[in-house]
């Protein structure tokens, strides 16, 4: 930014009554450093994210096999993309809720899922 820019900015800031000396000091820095503009390359935090089998597996702290078997059961259910015939992972947020419900590690020591041989 010119410095002619800067210092009509500025005037502009004085002539605000509503601003003190430090919130116009923070401005003319931010504009100066230019480093107040957001990043354009966050994720957006509202889609679905899909989690594969392995990692659920370790963000659960458990084997692939009882991840298949809390699929089995239904308590963490599979989700499939359109048009396909397998599943391609867990929504994060149903890997979530079942991490903070506690529910992986009552199944490992009570045994509550269905034993099928």
């Amino acid at each position: 930014m010119l410095p002619t820019t800067i210092e009509i900015i500025r005037s502009g800031l004085k002539g605000d009554p509503t601003l003190s000396p430090a919130d116009r000091a923070r401005l003319l820095a931010l504009l100066r450093n230019g480093t107040g503009a957001p990043k354009a390359n966050a994720p957006p935090a509202c889609e679905p994210r899909l989690v594969r089998r392995a990692e659920a597996a370790r963000r659960l702290g458990c084997s692939l096999r009882l991840v298949d078997r809390l699929a089995q059961d239904g308590i963490l259910p599979k989700r499939r993309l359109p048009n396909r015939q397998r599943a391609a992972g867990f929504l994060e947020s149903d890997l979530n809720t079942l991490i903070a419900s506690g529910t992986v590690e009552r199944v490992e020591t009570e045994g509550l899922i269905s034993q099928t041989n």
